[in-house]
This record gives C-alpha cells, structure tokens and sequence, in this order.
C-alpha cells in the first residue's frame, strides 16, 4: 500500500471520527443562578403570554413563609419580589403554589390551615393589577366552608382572565365524633374562571371522584380549556384523565390513555399538558404491575383523539414530569430518572432524542417537582437541591 492511499485512508477516518463526535455531541447544560435564598423550595416555571419566563418559589424563616417570584431578564433571573408572607401557612412538598400572568394582572395562590385535621386546608387566592409590585388581601378560592383538603391548583392566563382548576375535598371532609372521625365521600376536581378584580364565574365540578394528591394541570387551546387529572374508579383504576371545554360546555372526562394501574393510594404523581392552538402534548407517570414508566402522547384536536403513547424514561424512573410542545410534532419532557433530572426530545412518530441529565438531584420528598419552560430558544430548569435546601436552575440550548 502506498503512501499516498494510506494518507487519503487516514483522513477518511478522521472525517468519519469528526462526523461521529458531532452527532453524539449532547447539548451544553448552563448552570444559572437562581436569586433564592437558603430554606428555599417548591420552584414554579410559567411564561407570560408574550412569552417572558416567569419563577415564584417558597423561602422559610423562623416559621414565616415567604412567596417570591422572579422574571427571566437579558438572560437571568431579576431581583425578587414579594407576593406574600405568612405564618399560618400549609407547606406540603408536592403541593406547589403557582404564580400566572395576563398583561398587567398577575395572580397567585398558596395555601392555609383551616381546621385541627392535618388535611384541612384552604387555597388563598392573590392578585395583582400592576405586574406584582403590589398584591390584594388573600381569598378563598372556593366557598364550601369545609375543614377539609383543597388545593394542587392550576392557575393560567385565559382570554381577558385566569383560568383555575384544583382538587376539592369538600365532599370527602371528616365527619364524626370523637374516635368514630371517617371521610364520608370523595376527592373531586373543580374548574373556574377568575377574573382580575376576583371575581370568581362559570366553577363547575369535572369529576366526582378522582385521585387525592396528585396535581392538576391544564392548557389553552383555540377549542378552549383543557384540564387533565389523575382519575380514580371504584375499582381503584388511577389512569390520567382529560376534560375539555368544547362548544360552550365541560365535556364528560375520558381516559387519556388506559394504562390500568390498580393502586389502593394515591402515587402523589401528577400529569403535564402543553398546547399550541389545537396541537397539545401531555406527559405522565404510570406503574401498572409495578413497573414504572413515563409516557407521552400528542393530538391535534385538543384532545378529541389522541396519538399513541410513547415511553421516554430509561427503565428507573420516579416520574415528576414536566413537558413542552417545542412545535406541532416534537416535544420535550423531563422526569427523575433514579436521582438525576434527566429530558429528552420525542417526536410524535416515535423518535427519541438522546437523555440529557438535567442535574443531580435526589429522589427524597424534599426535592420536590423540577420545573421547566421555554425562554426563547432555550429551556430553563429549576428544582430544589435537598441537600443545600436550595432553589437551583440550569439553561438547556435547543
């Protein structure tokens, strides 16, 4: 073999070698600072409807619980602002409070005791007309009266107003004397328009009977809003469910997806929707047989019919799932693979991007639901680091 045939061989070898590395090059996670400060937790992403990240979190100190929020600014977090501080407040590690906004109104919710059962609690409802330099005196969502649980709330920019939906114990509240204390019904979940001087129109309840601790979640599409939830039959069946607004009224609720998880408990493990006009993605954790699994599937009818599943996790997940419709046929999700926060792109067909590990995080309650969404061509990340007790981001370039 010659010296010139050697040379061309070697340099098709160091093309080939070149080609190779770019396509398993994996995308550059940025750490970024999160202005929080140590005793933080419970992060919240959101975007405005002109697109700007938005970030509320929880700090304690000495018994007083703080709600900040933050706005994604030339690339980082503002100065933080106050939406409200309080002592007499319910913290529970899954039950997050979100912040939304519409223009110059804002709107916020956390949550407080309001009876001797440790389930008993209130969703407080904020507000604000000026883009949360200044807040309203906090009140009740809803108007039962019940000492009972309320709360996992979805709180979304909808038309002129905000649209809400949550899990309402009131009929499922303890009654009773003395030693002889049993539940006497259901948990169910409930939707509502709220507008910005709070006024509360059209709640409604979207099932009688659905899973007590796992969050809500909903989205806008051009047909209406879409409410999802984890359901709960007599027979103990938690598969998720979807609820739309279509033609001026709720329709009845329909499984998302028959997975046929038979669990006596609640998996505290709620589903992710994202929408573009009528294209919507949603993700979701799921474990029948025991067997965990995270799943996503898309529509392009707001949810009249839907595509299959596709499972994204690596075979160890805890799920904690988040998700972003990134245009009509691709998507990114994220979940807790084991204790890393790991994502992925997915397209509907089934292609799977490579797993992108977000962060090290842990499996422990503490650390909570890693958030993410979109700022511009870039995905931003946030979760609590159970260890430093700590609220931390991190910027994924797409």
């Amino acid at each position: 073999m010659n010296f010139e045939l050697i040379m061309r061989l070697l340099t098709l070898l160091f093309i080939v070698f070149l080609q190779a590395c770019a396509v398993k090059e994996n995308p550059t996670i940025q750490t970024v600072d999160v202005p929080a400060n140590t005793n933080s937790a419970q992060p919240y992403l959101t975007n405005a409807p002109d697109g700007q990240p938005l970030m509320s979190w929880v700090e304690e100190n000495e018994n007083k619980y703080t709600l900040k929020f933050s706005r994604w600014e030339h690339e980082s977090w503002s100065q933080p602002k106050t939406i409200v501080s309080d002592t007499t407040w319910f913290s529970n590690w899954a039950d997050y409070p979100v912040i939304a906004q519409n223009g110059d109104n804002m709107i916020a919710h956390y949550l407080s005791p309001n009876g001797e059962d440790v389930y008993a609690y209130d969703v407080k409802i904020i507000q604000s007309n000026n883009k949360g330099d200044s807040w309203s005196t906090p009140w009740v969502l809803h108007d039962d009266g019940k000492q009972a649980e309320h709360g996992f709330v979805t709180l979304l920019p909808y038309k002129d107003n905000f649209f809400a939906t949550w899990l309402d114990g009131r009929n499922a509240s303890m009654e009773g004397d003395g030693h002889n204390m049993e539940h006497m019904g259901a948990m169910t979940v409930r939707a509502a328009v709220i507008t910005p001087d709070g006024t509360k129109s059209t709640e409604v309840e979207l099932d009688n009977r659905v899973c007590d601790c796992c969050q809500t979640f909903a989205a806008i599409t051009d047909q209406g809003p879409v409410a999802i939830y984890r359901d709960r039959s007599e027979e103990e069946i938690r598969d998720i469910a979807i609820a739309q607004w279509k033609n001026g009224s709720w329709t009845k609720s329909k499984p998302v997806h028959v997975d046929n998880w038979n669990i006596a408990g609640c998996p505290v493990n709620g589903p992710r929707i994202d929408a573009k006009g009528n294209d919507i993605v949603i993700a979701w954790f799921t474990a029948p047989e025991g067997k965990g699994a995270v799943n996503i599937l898309f529509s392009h009818d707001a949810g009249d019919t839907m595509t299959k599943a596709i499972r994204v996790d690596t075979g160890n997940t805890l799920g904690r799932v988040d998700v972003l419709l990134m245009d009509k046929n691709n998507a990114i999700v994220s979940w807790l693979e084991g204790d890393q926060i790991a994502a992925r792109k997915v397209n509907e067909n089934g292609e799977l991007g490579e797993v992108i590990v977000v962060a090290q995080t842990s499996s422990a309650r503490s650390s909570g639901f890693p958030q993410m969404t979109k700022a511009g061509d870039h995905v931003l990340f946030a979760w609590t680091d159970a260890a430093e007790k700590k609220v931390k981001g991190a910027l994924l370039a797409l």
